[in-house]
């Protein structure tokens, strides 16, 4: 009997849990839990519909109280968690893990309220401690970080002898019909927009101002989209498990309407993450009183719902891996291998969206593959230090196949 937790019930949880559901023969008891145990109520109940899974069982849970969390823990001894709550809380859910016994699973790297800044080293700061209690903290298990690294693993272990360059290229060439939406937590997407971009090259990182390098790329199915460099977490650890990299970049596609809308939130302050103070009217109307809000987090409670983008969602999403590097047989090689994802058929699957759909589809193998024992290595590690081989068998089997081109132009 595998027991698994879910910590967090938005768009990711709700595709990972609707996919948990379909395979009880891995996930034969799954447990919701979140700050709102109403979400994850309606989340259960829905999965159960769908599914036909008779053990989903919910539970009310601050991820920010480590004594709250191993409380639950304790209570529940789940095989595994799989955190699909907001970055600020890995840490506290991977410390809970460790003072229960528990196995931990993530899909982002943890980065503090108080600044826009993400790197591994806070949760790399584990490894001793989670090798030594014989647990295994799988990092970065959505698709970008996840599938990419994964991507990368493979391409290494099958195709090169030296990966050289590696390009990570993200495209949504969907339509919301929305004005202005973020496809996952608005205030940890517009944080991770606005921070300035990073690029590894010659053995050095590169800074550069946010979005000031971009270019056309065609993706398949979809044609060209103006790509723009970005920070992302896995190109710090792709870089250390392959070293013969020169370099790595992460490219990901902004519409001229959202980056509009982008820049008028930055002009107006509307993205600030420090604290400002309001005077808010009284209930009672007798007057106000003066209250500290967030801009960025008061922004998110006005814009859509990520979770509700889905009903009227079109086009698809392609991201993948363009590679650059020595073959096996000694030559130079390009490689491009790529999963394009339909909006439309994410959302008659599972309720949600493809960009929730492509890092829940992901969260889901990854816990299966520790479940079954392929992927069982006490310490904290990042996905590409495991082998790809099952885990790729897996994407074609539950919902996102990859495609491989070789040796064409990477336009990069």
């Amino acid at each position: 009997m595998a027991k698994v937790m879910i910590i967090g019930a938005g768009g990711v949880a709700t595709v990972a849990a609707h996919k948990m559901g379909q395979n009880p023969e891995v996930f034969t008891s799954i447990m919701i839990a979140s700050r709102t145990k109403a979400k994850c109520d309606r989340l259960a109940a829905a999965v159960a519909a769908a599914t036909g899974h008779k053990d989903i069982q919910t539970a009310r849970v601050d991820a920010d109280n480590v004594p709250e969390l191993v409380g639950l823990l304790n209570d529940y001894r789940p095989d595994i968690v799989v955190n699909l709550a907001l970055p600020y809380q890995d840490l506290t859910i991977m410390e809970a893990c460790l003072q229960t016994g528990c196995n931990y699973l993530d899909t982002a790297n943890y980065e503090p309220k108080d600044e826009a800044h993400f790197e591994y080293s806070w949760q790399w700061a584990y490894r001793e401690r989670f090798e030594k209690a014989g647990l295994t903290a799988i990092l970065g298990c959505g698709f970008d970080p996840g599938v990419t690294s994964i991507y990368t693993a493979y391409a290494a272990k099958h195709h090169f002898k030296e990966i050289q360059y590696l390009d990570i290229v993200d495209c949504n060439a969907g339509d919301h019909h929305k004005a202005f939406a973020t496809n996952f937590n608005p205030e940890i997407n517009i944080r991770e927009i606005t921070q300035k971009g990073l690029y590894w090259e010659d053995g050095k990182w590169v800074e550069t101002e946010p979005l000031e390098i971009h270019k056309d790329l065609t993706y398949p199915e979809i044609g060209p989209r103006d790509s723009y460099l970005l920070h992302h977490e896995e190109i710090e650890s792709l870089v250390i498990n392959y070293p013969t990299i020169k370099r790595a970049r992460f490219w990901m596609t902004f519409g001229q309407q959202y980056l509009k809308h982008l820049e008028v939130i930055q002009n107006i302050g509307m993205s600030r993450i420090d604290e400002i103070e309001y005077e808010a009217p009284l209930a009672d109307g007798t007057g106000t009183a003066k209250v500290k809000i967030v801009p960025l987090q008061f922004l998110k409670a006005v814009l859509p719902n990520p979770q509700d983008l889905g009903e009227n969602y079109e086009g698809q999403t392609s991201i993948g891996c363009r590679i650059r590097g020595i073959g096996n047989d000694g030559k130079e090689h390009t490689y491009y291998v790529y999963n394009n994802c339909s909006h439309r058929a994410a959302y008659e699957e599972t309720g949600m969206q493809g960009v929730s759909y492509t890092t829940g589809v992901p969260a889901m193998i990854g816990a299966m593959m520790f479940l079954t024992g392929k992927w069982v290595m006490p310490g904290v590690h990042n996905v590409e230090e495991f082998d790809p081989d099952p885990f790729m068998e897996q994407l074609n089997a539950k919902g996102l196949p990859w495609h491989e081109l070789h040796d064409i132009d990477l336009e990069l």
